[in-house]
């Protein structure tokens, strides 16, 4: 038996009267999007019947009594319609199960279902679905499949994604929904009239089968009589989840406080304004124009950071004399006087620091955005056929651990360019702690490994960055005079100091602490 709209297909079986199929219409999975040319369209699509199951037969959908199934048995089908089916199991002295599915008609990814019951003692709801692996890279879906739920109270959702293994049976409140979340494509079941109670389970295990990423299993007690849900089978699109106004928009990782807020407040309403308002269809272009756009509107602070670290640059002959003559003998005096140094001149040794902080959340929203978004999966860009997933131009005849069994040209573009970027901000830096600078380029290799399986959309952004702050650095190089600038430093000199700051103070009596604690010592 089947229900049908134009955004969804749901198969049916009388045994257990459960969805043995739910397919998204207009999405289709890796392997079916390969199999077609770069020109598919979509009304070729439709001829060639594209879809994507995101719950196949290897679903549980079942009613327990204690430890006892009662529902692993045939239905009588006692009324089909158009958008509506009903089955319905009884039992003896008037016991029975129905289900009742109605396509929703407001929304096509939506199915409405009740269960009804008479004469079952504390009946609990089995759900357990095995997620099919859809995407090119089963690893990153892995990471990004997992429970996403809402607490009924506080209004708050929280998840569990990030465990391979994992049981949770007892909640702090009742639940008002509960999300079977995958990378891209989602099951969200609401409850309408009565919230999953607090002694809801969910368990998650990792599956060991190629054809799925994990098991994923839902228990919850049935009260006597009605009980009503909703259940969306559709995509992850943050603006359409949204739109919904019922906290669905949080099962997309978009990150968590000021980096999630970065994505939803900025990164996103750019990415669309670009896709949808300027009519752009070239993702690698789009991605291009928002890191252009977000580079220039950190240019001050970029600006900021340079000029900090010129005047650092400028003044490290002194501070290489008073490190001669104080540091070997008293390491407590060379950190003071360079201090004073810095104070007569007018430098803030943090002012390179800060402006870098303040584009940190950009940096980690980006890697929280790239991978969720929906609008990048099977979007082909040069040699990368989904920024989605990982680009590869050579396939290595055995998997290299931490690294992979593939080479990525744009993380090898990314990796060249941060190397390039270090080099290039090491000889600005005026001094660094012993072991600092060859940690500062081992980073980079680290990250070769890692991020050859993750998203090229987010190694190309990085390399994107890298090469615009290339170009900053070159212009900034050819406007900022060091000369002027060791003249304004030495003409700061000759002017009264200014009063200490807070965090100067505060240095200087821990100083003090330490060179008395050395006293003691001695």
């Amino acid at each position: 038996y089947s229900l049908e709209n134009d955004k969804i297909k749901l198969i049916f079986t009388n045994k257990g009267g459960k969805i043995t199929s739910a397919v998204i219409k207009d999405y289709y999975s890796y392997e079916q999007y390969k199999a077609h040319d770069d020109n598919h369209k979509k009304e070729d699509c439709e001829k060639q019947s594209c879809f994507i199951e995101i719950l196949d037969s290897n679903n549980i959908f079942e009613i327990s009594e204690g430890t006892k199934s009662i529902t692993n048995t045939y239905f009588d089908v006692t009324e089909i319609e158009n958008k509506s089916i009903k089955f319905r199991k009884d039992y003896e002295n008037g016991v029975f199960i129905e289900y009742t599915y109605t396509l929703n008609e407001k929304d096509g990814n939506f199915v409405d279902l009740t269960i009804n019951s008479e004469g079952i003692t504390n009946p609990e709801l089995i759900w357990t679905i095995a997620a099919p692996v859809t995407e090119k890279s089963k690893s990153n879906q892995e990471q990004y499949t997992g429970f996403y739920y809402q607490e009924e109270h506080s209004k708050d959702v929280d998840y569990t994604w990030d465990n391979d293994d994992f049981e949770i049976n007892e909640f702090n409140t009742e639940l008002s929904w509960i999300s079977f979340t995958q990378q891209f494509f989602s099951t969200i079941i609401e409850a309408k009239d009565n919230n999953f109670n607090s002694n809801t389970e969910l368990k998650s295990s990792k599956n060991e089968n190629d054809e799925y990423v994990k098991t994923l299993s839902l228990k919850t007690t049935l009260k006597s009589g009605e009980n009503k849900y909703s259940i969306y089978f559709g995509e992850n699109d943050y603006k359409k989840l949204k739109g919904y106004d019922k906290g669905f928009e949080e099962i997309i990782p978009l990150g968590w406080g000021i980096f999630g807020w970065v994505n939803r407040v900025v990164v996103i309403n750019i990415f669309d304004f670009l896709k949808n308002s300027a009519g752009l269809t070239n993702f690698g272009l789009i991605i291009l124009i928002l890191t252009l756009i977000i580079k220039i509107g950190l240019s001050p602070l970029t600006y900021k950071s340079y000029l900090s670290q010129a005047k650092m640059k400028v003044l490290k002959p002194e501070i290489d004399k008073i490190n001669e003559k104080y540091k070997a003998k008293d390491p407590m005096k060379a950190q003071k006087e360079t201090m004073g140094l810095y104070r007569k001149a007018g430098v803030n040794p943090m002012g390179g620091c800060l402006p870098m902080l303040v584009q940190f959340p950009i940096l980690i929203a980006m890697f929280r955005f790239f991978p969720a978004s929906m609008e990048l999966r099977q979007k082909s860009f040069l040699w990368a056929d989904d920024l989605s997933a990982f680009d590869s131009i050579m396939s290595l005849p055995w998997d290299i651990p931490f690294y992979g069994d593939h080479v990525s040209l744009f993380t090898l573009l990314m990796t060249i360019s941060t190397l390039i970027y270090t080099h290039m901000n090491s000889q600005m830096t005026s001094s660094q702690m012993p072991g600092m600078k060859w940690m500062m380029y081992l980073m980079p290799i680290m990250f070769l490994g890692f991020f050859n399986n993750y998203a090229s959309s987010l190694s190309y952004y990085y390399f994107l960055a890298n090469v615009f702050t290339f170009s900053q650095m070159y212009f900034m190089r050819r406007f900022v005079d060091d000369d002027a600038i060791l003249a304004q430093l030495e003409a700061n000199k000759l002017k009264p100091a200014k009063p200490k700051s807070k965090f100067q103070k505060k240095l200087e009596e821990m100083q003090k602490k330490q060179e008395q604690q050395m006293k003691k010592k001695k």
